[in-house]
């Protein structure tokens, strides 16, 4: 294994050696599944975490940096070190760890939504399988991105997105974060769908430790997938650049809840990569929902559940490997069966106690507060949360888990 000291200071000035061939597929340090200049790029990445962290203030810089070649990236940044730092990547070789399997560009299992695109990553290493990671990744998928500080709402949103999705046989893609990537990944389990997490660090750290138990739940039947080698914990350019991973995997990004800013960082790579941005439209009221609302603004189309995804993802993709995907009606379908089976035909208060708090009159004093009877109405309510319908947030809010809009 190589060592991991880092490097010094930047230039800007770029180098490219031609007589490199970056497509070789046996070369010194190739391992099972990559060719040696992708592995080294992997290591590489490691070596200029330091600097790399730096440059991640500038989200443009940093993805500008992360499409260069590596004898550029050297140069760009490595400073005093590059020289030394070139030396050392020249014979650099490595072995790979038991139970994680490696795919690079040059690879036939390499995802194929990735391509040749600069800024995809040049190699993964996985955890599930090279033939596992291949069968997820070419069925339709989507991403769902979002704000680690996300609401109730959000969460709810995400999770429910996701569910519907899953179940209508569409591969779930997100980070191992907090917030509405760790409700996507959540929402795909409660239907027994595998989905493919991307990790920020080596796919041997599950970082943060809260989402360890679903880091496992999820590799148990789909992938995690890693730029960066075993050993190498998430850094803030890595969770960064990880995102870019997530929204190269995916035919559609959604953006469900994100201030405007850093947490846009799936959005603007998606659109590099030139997929498609959708937004679920946030509440006014929230700073967590000014990125999104502003998506809209700009065009992007609206997300109100699984159907209006559906319907983009299908319209975007007309391949013929996904011949025997189901067509728009027959996919929404599924997904509404599966809302159908959990609240089939509701009473008319039920009904009406779920839309109310689906409006904002989210805790039982609001509800109350119109002379309704509060016995009736905290039975409604709990009659609602033990259907699936309804969820218990923070504060003692209820959250709606399924879209009106498709009811």
């Amino acid at each position: 294994m190589g060592d991991t000291s880092d490097t010094g200071e930047a230039s800007d000035i770029a180098m490219h050696d031609p007589g490199r061939d970056p497509r070789r597929q046996q070369s010194a340090g190739a391992i099972d599944g990559a060719c040696g200049d992708c592995v080294r790029r992997s290591w590489l990445l490691g070596k200029l975490s330091a600097r790399l962290d730096y440059r991640s203030r500038d989200q443009s810089r940093l993805l500008d940096l992360l499409e260069l070649k590596d004898e550029q990236l050297i140069e760009a940044i490595a400073g005093v070190w590059r020289e030394d730092l070139r030396r050392r990547w020249e014979r650099y070789e490595l072995d790979g760890p038991p139970g994680v399997a490696t795919v690079c560009r040059h690879c036939g299992d390499y995802p194929s939504m990735l391509g040749e695109h600069a800024l995809a990553p040049r190699m993964l290493h996985v955890v599930g399988g090279r033939e596992r990671l291949r069968e997820l990744t070419s069925e339709p998928a989507v991403a769902i991105v979002g704000s680690e500080r996300a609401t109730d709402y959000g969460m709810e949103m995400a999770r429910s997105l996701a569910r519907g999705l899953a179940a209508s046989g569409v591969t779930v893609i997100g980070a191992l974060a907090n917030g509405i990537a760790a409700a996507a990944h959540a929402g795909a389990l409660e239907v027994d769908r595998p989905a493919v997490m991307v990790m920020a660090g080596g796919v041997d750290v599950a970082r943060p430790a809260s989402r360890r138990g679903l880091y496992e739940r999820a590799i148990s039947s789909g992938c995690a997938v890693a730029e960066l080698q075993c050993g190498f914990g998430p850094r803030r350019w890595s969770g960064l650049a990880c995102i870019r991973t997530v929204v190269g995997l995916a035919g559609l990004t959604i953006v469900v809840e994100a201030d405007e800013g850093p947490e846009l960082i799936g959005a603007r790579a998606a659109l590099r990569m030139r997929r498609t941005v959708a937004a679920v439209p946030g509440r006014v009221t929230s700073p967590v929902s000014r990125g999104t609302n502003a998506l809209l603004m700009q065009g992007a189309p609206l997300v109100r559940g699984p159907e209006d995804a559906l319907r983009w993802l299908y319209g975007l993709h007309q391949r013929p490997s996904m011949g025997r995907i189901p067509e728009h009606g027959q996919a929404a379908g599924h997904g509404r069966r599966l809302q159908h089976r959990r609240a089939g035909k509701l009473e008319p208060r039920l009904q009406t106690v779920l839309e109310q708090v689906g409006a904002g009159r989210d805790t039982p004093g609001q509800l109350t507060g119109a002379g309704e009877d509060p016995g009736e109405t905290m039975l409604a309510l709990s009659e609602l949360e033990l259907m699936g319908l309804l969820a218990r947030g923070d504060g003692g809010r209820y959250v709606p888990r399924e879209h009106l809009a498709e009811r």
